[in-house]
């Protein structure tokens, strides 16, 4: 192999490993941190590791993703290994915005402003589960089944602000 192959062939091997370091800042803490999936501590310890430091660890994924593109645009003349460059360092930076966006609390939102039905018009199952709480004679029930998904219900009962959760 020439050096020209060889140099061509470590940038883009290098160009991807930064781009799938990158991509696993986001990806790796996701899958382990996921809802209703026991985790083990020290994967779990690792991810939330991972999700600490995984913004800071992606932007330099990228940056090093961009000049290493430059650097294969600017010494390689076929389009194959340029596209290919440019190509990683775009994953490198898709990576570095991803790894700042905190899925479960886009998915486990809050509710904020929840609506209520009188018992008698709400068709609940009789093994349906619900938190019921009463505040200065008002009484109100939240069903566990949509707590699951949001886990907290902020809510005004009996002229009082509430935080319903579980």
């Amino acid at each position: 192999m020439t050096n020209v192959l060889r140099r061509r062939a470590v940038s883009l091997l290098l160009s991807l490993g930064l781009a799938i370091a990158s991509l696993a800042c986001f990806a790796f803490p996701l899958y382990v941190i996921r809802p209703f999936r026991s985790q083990g501590p020290r994967e779990l310890a690792l991810a939330l590791l991972v999700a600490r430091f995984g913004p800071a660890v992606s932007i330099v994924c990228a940056v090093l993703g961009i000049a290493l593109a430059w650097f294969v645009w600017a010494t390689f003349s076929r389009k194959l290994p340029r596209f290919t460059a440019v190509l990683f360092s775009l994953l490198a930076i898709g990576g570095a915005f991803l790894a700042r966006i905190d899925v479960y609390e886009l998915m486990f939102h809050p509710i904020d402003s929840p609506q209520f039905a009188v018992a008698d018009k709400v068709k609940v199952d009789l093994d349906d589960m619900v938190i019921a709480v009463k505040v200065n004679g008002a009484r109100r029930a939240y069903p566990i089944r949509e707590m699951a998904y949001h886990h907290i219900v902020n809510d005004t009962l009996g002229g009082e602000p509430i935080a319903a959760t579980y």
